[in-house]
């Protein structure tokens, strides 16, 4: 899949400089999407990792790759940490994290810094 530059920001800054030792949880959290071919047809995954942990911290499956998908991701992450500090959220520059709703969650009230359907709230 490619970027649609119409509907996406700019890429944000590589703030993480491929600098993954980690001295602390929820520091740096990294993102990423998969698809998983299913007899159903595929299946997206997309997983928020804290990166001193590398335990899962947030994920999301749907039957479509979009915006949505990653945002439930973090927002799982957020609801499980009780997030109350500014933390690094690394990811790829693929059109579902450089999407104006994505870049949203993160710069919304909770101010995640940048390098997020599960219909109902995650558990």
């Amino acid at each position: 899949m490619t970027t649609d530059s119409k509907n996406t920001l700019s890429p944000a800054p590589d703030r993480l400089q491929r600098q993954f030792d980690v001295s602390q949880h929820d520091k740096i959290w990294v993102s990423d999407a998969t698809f998983i071919a299913t007899r159903q047809g595929w299946l997206y995954l997309a997983v928020t990792i804290d990166l001193f942990s590398l335990r899962i911290a947030g994920w999301c499956m749907r039957d479509k790759n979009n915006t949505a998908l990653v945002e439930v991701a973090l927002t799982m992450v957020i609801w499980r940490r009780s997030y109350k500090r500014r933390v690094v959220v690394h990811s790829d520059q693929g059109s579902t994290y450089a999407s104006g709703d994505y870049q949203g969650l993160l710069a919304g009230p909770l101010r995640l810094v940048s390098t997020a359907s599960c219909p109902y709230p995650p558990r």
